[in-house]
C-alpha cells in the first residue's frame, strides 16, 4: 500500500505548505500525473499499478478510502496526503467543446431577449423552457456533441445550472463593456441620463455615453442601468460616480450632458447638471430636442382652448371603441369589408405589406409623435369610427348613458369645425413629426438640429401665409364625401355664453382667425420658447464649422471663441496656434474637391478621418469632435427603457438588478456583442473564480 501511494502522491521538491484550491497551486508532479491518467486511452482505467480505484483522477470513480485501507493509520496517512497535495481534479480535452454548445445556446437567449428559465427545470418536466430546451436540441441535432453533454457528461459537468448561465451572461456583458470603453480610449464624450420604472415598480437610472470615435463617426452606447432608491440629484450623481470609477471613467472627460426638464436633473441650482458642472465646467447641458418639441406641442394644445376639446373629444372615442374588445372587433370587421369593396373596384392596389389592419391609437403627453399617429389613424377610419358610433347607439343592450355618449360623439364628428380642426393639426404635425424623428437619430449632430428647428418655423410661417386656401378646400372635399354640412362662410356665428359681447362673429372670422391662425401662432411661438439654446453663444460659434455651401458660415473669430469655452482642452499655446491653423485650413478645405456638398459637421468629421486631414489639422478637429459630442436628444435612453419593459415583463418580473443588466448590455448593443467570440468567453468565464476544469 505504502508503495503505491508513495508512486501516485510523490511530492515536488520544496517545502510542505498548504496548496490552493485552484488548479494552477496543485503540485507539478500531481499535475502531470492527472494528465497521465486523463488522455482521451486512460479515462476509463488507471494507467499506474496499484489499487485501480485510487489512480482515477476523477474523485466520483474511486472507491472509499476505508473499502481498501487495511487500519486506521493506513487511512489517516491517505487522508493527509490528499489534504496535503490539495484537489485532485481531471483535465477533459473535450470539455470546451460542450461548453461552447452552452455558450451558443446562451448567445442566442441574450439576443433575442429571451428568458432562460421556466417553472420547472427537473429531469422529469416535460417543457424546461428555453435554454435547457434548446440546449437538448442543439445536442440531439449533432451527435459527436451528444455524447458528452446532459445525460450523457458527468453530474458535475453538464454545465447547465442557473448559476452558470448567469456567469457567462456576467462574463457577455463585461466583455461588452469593456469593448465600449476600449472604444473611447482616452477620448471625451457626452452623458446621456434618465430614469423610468420596470415591471416590479422599481425606479432604474440609465447611463448612454455619446462620444467620437477613431472613424469620426458619432457613436451613442448603451453602458448600464442601476437600481436607485433615491433620485436626488446628490444620490444620482453618486451612483453616477460608482459607474464611472468601476468602468475606469472620469467626470473630468465629460463634454456634455443631456437629460430631460425634471428639476432633479436640470435644476439650476441643486440639479444634477449644476452638480456636474461645479467640477467639470466644460460639461455644458443640453435640454433633449425632442422631449422639448414634444412638450411645445402639449403646451398649444392647452394654450388654445379649441386643440384641448379637440383632443380630449379624440380622446373619449378611442376609449369608447378601444375599451370594449367587441367594438374592437367590429371596427376590424368593417374595415375589412371596407377592403374587399374597394379591391372589387381597383380603388386600391394590392400587394404585399399593403392595406394592413389599422386601430385607433391614444395621445400621450409623454409619447413623442404620438398625437399625429393618432389623428392619421382617426382621419383613415373616419367612417368606419361613425359605422361602429352608430352600432352602439342602436344597441338596445347597453345603458342610456353609453348609447346617449355615442350619439353625442356622432354629432360632433360630423361637424365642419372638428374635420377642420383635424386636418389642421395633421399639417402641423407632420411637420413637426418629421423634425422629431430626424432628432432621434443617433448620429444627429446639434448644429444640425438647429438648422431643422429652423426649417420648422419657416415651413410654419409659411403655412400661416398661404396654407389657409388649400386647408379649406381639402376639408370641404372631405365634408362633401362624407356628407357634412358645410356652413355659409359669410353668415354669422351663432355664439353661446359671454362670448356675446364680442359682437358678431363669421364662420370665415372664427375658423380662420380663432382656429387656423391661433393654433399656428401658438406653435410657433412654443417652438421659439422652447429652442432658446439655438441663440446661445455656444451653439452659434459651434455653427461656424458647418461645410453647407462651401464653409459660408465660417468665422475664424467665433471659432477660436469656441475653443475658449473648453480650457481644459485648449490652453493658451492651442489658441494662439489654432489661429493659424484655421486660416490654412479654410482655404485648403474650400478648395479641396472633396470637401464639396457636404451636409454637416458629421460628414465633415467622416471626410477628414477619411482624407487625414485630422492629423494635419489636429485643433480643427478637436473643435469638430467637442460640436459633435454635444448630445440632441435622449432617444437612446428611451430605447434603452423599451429594452427593459422587453426583457423584465410580467413574465420575468421578478428578475435580480444586476441580472438584468447583464441581460440588457449585449441586448441592446448586439454589433458589440457580435464581435466577441466564444473563445473570448470561455477564457473570461474560466477567470471569474477557481474552477474545476482549465479551458
Amino acid at each position: 500500500m505504502e508503495r503505491y501511494l508513495g508512486s501516485f502522491f510523490t511530492k515536488s521538491s520544496g517545502s510542505r505548505t498548504k496548496r490552493s484550491r485552484s488548479e494552477s497551486s496543485s503540485t507539478d508532479l500531481f499535475q502531470d500525473k492527472q494528465n497521465e491518467c486523463a488522455t482521451p486511452s486512460s479515462q476509463n482505467k488507471p494507467t499506474v499499478e496499484g489499487p485501480p480505484d485510487l489512480c482515477f483522477p476523477d474523485p466520483s470513480k474511486r472507491l472509499p478510502i476505508m473499502s481498501f485501507a487495511k487500519n486506521a493509520q493506513e487511512r489517516e496517512m491517505i487522508r493527509r496526503i490528499y489534504l496535503t497535495n490539495g484537489p485532485c481534479q481531471s483535465k477533459f480535452d473535450n470539455f470546451p467543446q460542450s461548453f461552447i454548445g452552452s455558450i451558443r445556446c446562451i448567445r442566442y437567449l441574450i439576443r433575442q431577449g429571451l428568458a432562460f428559465w421556466g417553472y420547472d427545470e427537473t429531469d422529469a418536466s416535460m417543457n424546461n423552457e428555453n435554454f435547457v430546451e434548446l440546449v437538448k436540441f442543439l445536442y440531439e441535432s449533432n451527435e459527436e456533441v451528444d455524447t458528452l453533454s446532459l445525460n450523457n457528461a458527468p453530474e458535475n459537468l453538464k454545465m447547465i445550472a442557473p448559476s452558470i448561465q448567469k456567469d457567462i451572461t456576467n462574463v457577455v456583458a463585461s466583455l461588452v463593456t469593456r469593448a465600449i470603453i476600449s472604444d473611447i480610449g482616452d477620448n471625451f464624450f457626452s452623458i446621456l441620463v434618465d430614469e423610468a420604472c420596470d415591471i416590479s415598480i422599481k425606479e432604474h437610472m440609465t447611463i448612454v455615453l455619446r462620444y467620437v470615435n477613431c472613424n469620426g463617426d458619432i457613436i451613442e452606447r448603451f453602458l448600464g442601468l442601476v437600481h436607485v432608491s433615491d433620485t436626488t440629484a446628490t444620490s444620482l450623481k453618486e451612483t453616477i460616480e460608482l459607474i464611472f470609477a468601476k468602468n475606469g471613467l472620469s467626470l473630468t472627460k465629460i463634454r456634455g450632458q443631456g437629460y430631460d426638464g425634471s428639476s432633479n436633473m436640470s435644476g439650476q441650482f441643486s440639479g444634477l447638471k449644476s452638480l456636474i458642472l461645479v467640477e467639470n465646467n466644460s460639461a455644458y447641458y443640453v435640454h433633449c430636442f425632442a422631449h422639448q418639441l414634444q412638450l411645445a406641442l402639449v403646451a398649444c394644445a392647452k394654450k388654445v382652448y379649441a386643440l384641448t376639446d379637440f383632443f380630449n373629444f379624440i380622446l373619449l372615442v378611442c376609449n369608447a371603441i378601444g375599451a370594449s374588445c367587441k367594438r374592437a372587433d367590429i371596427l376590424r370587421e368593417k374595415q375589412l369589408e371596407e377592403l374587399v369593396k374597394s379591391i372589387a373596384s381597383d380603388d386600391v392596389q394590392s400587394g404585399r405589406n399593403l392595406n394592413q389592419e389599422m386601430s385607433l391609437s391614444r395621445p400621450g403627453d409623454t409619447r413623442w409623435s404620438s398625437h399625429y399617429r393618432s389623428l392619421v389613424s382617426f382621419y383613415t377610419l373616419f367612417d368606419r369610427v361613425l359605422d361602429v358610433l352608430e352600432i352602439i347607439k342602436d344597441d338596445t343592450t347597453l345603458m342610456h348613458a353609453k348609447r346617449s355618449e355615442a350619439s353625442d360623439l356622432m354629432i360632433r364628428m360630423e361637424t365642419f369645425e372638428f374635420v377642420l380642426l383635424l386636418n389642421l393639426m395633421i399639417k402641423v404635425l407632420a411637420i413637426t413629426d418629421e423634425l422629431s424623428l430626424a432628432l432621434q437619430r443617433k448620429d444627429q449632430d446639434i448644429v444640425n438640429a438647429m438648422t431643422l428647428v429652423k426649417v420648422s418655423k419657416v415651413l410654419l410661417l409659411q403655412m400661416r401665409d398661404n396654407g389657409w386656401d388649400n386647408l379649406f378646400q381639402e376639408t370641404s372635399e372631405f365634408c362633401i364625401k362624407h356628407d357634412i354640412n358645410i356652413p355659409d362662410m359669410e353668415s354669422v356665428l351663432a355664439l353661446q355664453g359671454r362670448t356675446k359681447r364680442r359682437g358678431p362673429v363669421t364662420h370665415l372670422h372664427h375658423f380662420k382667425v380663432d382656429i387656423f391662425y391661433a393654433v399656428i401662432d401658438t406653435q410657433f411661438q412654443e417652438l421659439n420658447d422652447r429652442f432658446s439654446e439655438v441663440s446661445s453663444n455656444l451653439l452659434e460659434c459651434m455653427a461656424c464649422l458647418n461645410p453647407c455651401n462651401s464653409f459660408s458660415e465660417f468665422d475664424k473669430n467665433k471659432l477660436c471663441k469656441f475653443a475658449g469655452y473648453y480650457p481644459s482642452d485648449f490652453d493658451l499655446i492651442d489658441l494662439v496656434m489654432l489661429e493659424y491653423q484655421l486660416d490654412t485650413y479654410i482655404v485648403d478645405v474650400q478648395s479641396d474637391p472633396n470637401f464639396l456638398n457636404l451636409q454637416g459637421i458629421a460628414d465633415l468629421a467622416k471626410r477628414m478621418v477619411e482624407k487625414k486631414k485630422h492629423i494635419v489639422y489636429p485643433l480643427v478637429y478637436l473643435l469638430v469632435k467637442l460640436a459633435l459630442t454635444l448630445p440632441v436628444a435622449t432617444a437612446s435612453v428611451e430605447r434603452a427603457f423599451s429594452a427593459m419593459k422587453y426583457i423584465k415583463n410580467a413574465l420575468r418580473n421578478q428578475m435580480g438588478d444586476e441580472w438584468l443588466n447583464d441581460c440588457l448590455v449585449p441586448y441592446i448593443e448586439k454589433d458589440v456583442f457580435d464581435s466577441i467570440d466564444n473563445k473570448t468567453i470561455m477564457m473570461e468565464f474560466q477567470k471569474l473564480r477557481p474552477r474545476r476544469m482549465t479551458l
